[in-house]
């Protein structure tokens, strides 16, 4: 038995021509109050509130930045401006405390090494690697 698996099912049905229910709805929102603002305020002062109302409706329904929606942007938008921010690290100068020169930390003791101890050392090393390789065939090899 054969199933149709759907495709394109990110892409937005258009119900009114050529625009979605999405960009109709912005589109038709934006010239309802853009008309209202032009019956009811004088003609100049309807003009101006008009123009930026067709404009935000024009961007809601077809502008897109870094293929998102407008939408998203303006979200954002109103977010970062009434949201508070958390400033994590904030430098402050302190002065720079001067030593005593009694309170210096002591110096550290590194013992020297007597040239009969190096010798037993590396004999040692020596050994140990023979015994974990194997034979000395193995030693002049590498």
């Amino acid at each position: 038995m054969r199933f149709e698996v759907p495709q394109f099912i990110g892409i937005e049905d258009k119900i009114f021509g050529p625009l979605t229910i999405k960009q109709f709805v912005y589109l038709a929102g934006c010239a309802a109050l853009a008309y209202i603002s032009y019956r009811y305020l004088p003609f100049i002062v309807g003009i101006i509130v008009a123009l930026p109302i067709i404009g935000l409706g024009l961007a809601l329904a077809f502008y897109k930045v870094n293929n998102k929606p407008f939408i998203f942007v303006l979200e954002a938008a109103f977010k970062y401006v009434l949201g508070s921010r958390l400033y994590v690290w904030r430098k402050e100068d302190k002065p720079i405390e001067k030593r005593k020169e009694s309170e210096r930390p002591p110096l550290l003791y590194v013992p020297k090494m007597s040239q009969s101890k190096l010798r037993d050392l590396t004999w040692t090393l020596d050994v140990k690697d023979s015994t974990t390789l194997g034979t000395k065939e193995t030693m002049n090899k590498r």
